[in-house]
């Protein structure tokens, strides 16, 4: 019976032992982007393990669809609307409209950050733009690198971000239009 109990244990620390190693090694892989050589985002400061609101924005550099350089830091001084989408994901189709009549009527700065790795191609999401319509900036994320350093799940996830760079608003799923004003309005205060 010892003898069964003590085969019964080893298994199970085996079988532990396993699955913690498979763990680390998908942590590993999920977080290699940023630290493995490759074309990086330039981070200022350490790279957080949630993004939330209060801490400062992580800087970054991205191209438009267009091809433009934009950092997030080139905005010190705004306020800034900062989404994560992407062109398959129903609630960020439904807040574009939203958010492009947000553009027409406020002039804020929005970075919309398309998760482009996620994406058949840059056509689809060029297509997307067309279809509705949008004229803020499109920032193409291809090697999920932005996304990584924000941490996005889900999305679409939306932050607002006051004119010293700090995050005052992260809100998950698709915002309504009223609810871009109302936040909008909260960063002049709180930049008072």
């Amino acid at each position: 019976m010892k003898r069964i109990l003590f085969i019964v244990f080893a298994i199970s620390i085996v079988i532990g032992s396993v699955y913690n190693l498979m763990l680390a090694d998908k942590e590993a892989e999920h977080s290699k982007g940023l630290y493995n050589g490759e074309e990086s985002v330039e981070v200022s400061g350490t790279v957080p393990l949630s993004v939330n609101v209060g801490d400062k924005a992580p800087d970054f550099e991205l191209k438009t669809l267009e091809g433009e350089q934009v950092r997030l830091s080139d905005y010190r001084g705004e306020r800034v609307l900062l989404n994560f989408w992407s062109t398959w994901c129903p609630p960020c189709r439904q807040e574009m409209p939203d958010m492009q009549q947000f553009f027409q009527d406020q002039d804020p700065v929005i970075l919309a950050v398309n998760l482009t790795d996620t994406e058949v191609n840059q056509k689809t999401v060029r297509e997307f733009i067309e279809e509705f319509g949008v004229t803020f900036p499109v920032l193409l994320d291809e090697k999920a690198k932005v996304s990584q350093l924000y941490r996005i799940q889900p999305i679409p996830t939306t932050y607002f971000i006051d004119a010293e760079g700090k995050i005052r608003y992260k809100a998950f799923g698709a915002l309504t239009y009223e609810q871009m004003i109302q936040e909008y309005e909260k960063l002049s205060e709180t930049s008072k």
